[in-house]
Formats: structure tokens, sequence, C-alpha cells
């Protein structure tokens, strides 16, 4: 099986080629933290490609449990069913609807199992899965069946650290923080989406990006994906580079700023600094 490695449109870092590998080789759940617009999600479709597996997503959402992975019981269809006098109801299977990790196990190959966002969920969601993603197995109760993997999958979860994982899940997991990247490993990153971007469009746009990072206060940040959308526009708009350029340390908002900020919080307060910026000068 061929290892994980940057792609013409993920630029990963050699840390994280090397996480990948370890987790794949280890055979544990391999766990991505970082804020939100990193990559994190896009690297199980990466890594999915990169070894040539099926990819099963689960994301994650704040109602979610655990057991909803695995299967769930669908009672009330019984229920109805058995009013009905159909007879489907004598066979408890028939309501018994397969999780995604259920997938993953009976899959004839092996797949990635990508559970996106584990920190929306409850606290109890990650001890939750516990002994299923350890084992790679669980036990159907109302079927009387131990569900086993076929094939272990390759699990890649993620995590926007939201709230603290318990240190029994932590221990489990091979883990990997993705860092903001920086200025050269950003310029990798426009040049792979946009191969025909003006050079100078391109420069001055990543200074004035990371000056808007820069500025204390901001609620959100924004990051890989913002700045993708907003290189988009700058092309669509065909923007002449003089109206990115500011004085060196002079806060303005710049144009189609909706695709960079994401608040009025952050509107606000750019509009304030623009505004001193003014006054001073």
């Amino acid at each position: 099986m061929a290892g994980f490695k940057s792609t013409e449109k993920y630029i990963a870092t050699r840390d994280l080629e090397v996480a990948v590998n370890a987790a794949v080789t280890l055979q544990r759940p391999l766990l991505v933290k970082g804020e939100p617009g990193t990559g994190k999600t896009v690297l199980a479709h990466e890594v999915a490609a990169a070894l040539g597996l099926p990819l099963i997503e689960w994301h994650v959402k704040s109602t979610t449990k655990a057991q909803q992975g695995l299967y769930e019981y669908d009672a009330v269809s019984r229920l109805r069913d058995g009013q009905l006098g159909d007879p489907r109801v004598h066979d408890i299977g028939n309501y018994i609807v397969r999780g995604k990790l259920w997938d993953a196990f009976e899959a004839d190959e092996q797949v990635v199992v990508l559970i996106d966002e584990v920190d929306k969920a409850d606290i109890e969601f990650p001890n939750d899965l516990l002994l299923e993603l350890d084992r790679m197995q669980f036990f159907v109760y109302e079927t009387r069946k131990t569900i086993a993997a076929k094939h272990r999958p390759v699990v890649i979860i993620t995590s926007n650290n939201e709230k603290e994982l318990p240190d029994a899940f932590l221990r489990r997991c091979f883990f990997h923080y993705i860092r903001f990247p920086d200025r050269e490993t950003m310029e990798r990153i426009v040049q792979a989406h946009y191969p025909d971007i003006r050079k100078d469009l391109a420069r001055e746009a990543l200074n004035v990006f990371f000056q808007v990072r820069d500025v204390p206060g901001l609620k959100k940040k924004p990051a890989t994906s913002e700045l993708l959308d907003w290189l988009k526009l700058l092309m669509v708009e065909d923007l002449p580079v003089e109206a990115l350029r500011t004085k060196e340390k002079q806060v303005v908002i710049p144009p189609l700023y909706g695709a960079l900020l994401k608040n009025e919080q952050d509107v606000h307060l750019f509009e304030r600094l623009a505004f001193l910026a003014r006054r001073g000068g």
C-alpha cells in the first residue's frame, strides 16, 4: 500500500505526512486538531485517495450519539408494522438501521473512516466509542450478533478544540495538531489552487491576509478556506493590485472583505481601526 504524501491540490507538511503514515502503521485512529479551515476534513479525502481506499464519512453534530455510528433499532416502525399485520415484524433484523461504523466493519475491502468534528457532540461521545474502536467489533443486542471488522479501517478523527477530549480516548489515538500554515506554505497552497494567479496579486493579497490575521481582538481569524475564496473573488473581479496595497502597519478594510470576515464584531473592529488610522494620518 502506498503511503500518504502531499498532492497537487493538498499541501501537507512533512510532520503531517509522518503522522498519517504512523497512524496507519500502528493501526490507531489519527486524531487531527487545528483551527477551522486548516484542511482537517479534506485530509481524510486525500488520505483515502492516496491509499486507494473508499471513504466513509460520519459528520458529528451536537445531537449525535455514539450508538448512531454503530446501529439504531427502529422500534416505532416495528410497532406500526405490527399494528398493520406486516409479516416483517417477525424478524427484528428488519428494523436494525446500520450506522457508518457498521458499514466500515462489513466492507469487503479496507476503508478510510472520517469521524468529523468529534468535539461537537456530548463529552461522553468519545468514551462511548472506546471499546468499538479498540477491538474493532460491537455487539447487537437485538439480534444477539457480534459485528467484527473484516478489515481494520483507517480511522481519522477531527476536532476543532471546542472542548477537551477524555484522556482515555486520547491515549488510544495518534495525535497531530495542524499548525496554521506559514507564509511559504501558504504561497504553495495558493499556487496549487490557482496556478494562473498573477504573482503581484497573490503577493499583495497574502500581505493583507496575514495583516488581517495579526489584528488583535478578532473573534474569528480568517483561515485557508477564506483566503482561497477571497482570492477567487479578486481574480473574478480583476481588481488592480493597487486596491490591496496599504501603508505598512496601517489597517484598512480589504475589498470584498465578506469572504474574510465572518461576523459583524470583526467588521466593526476593522471599521474603527481604519477610522483611527485615517484620523492619525
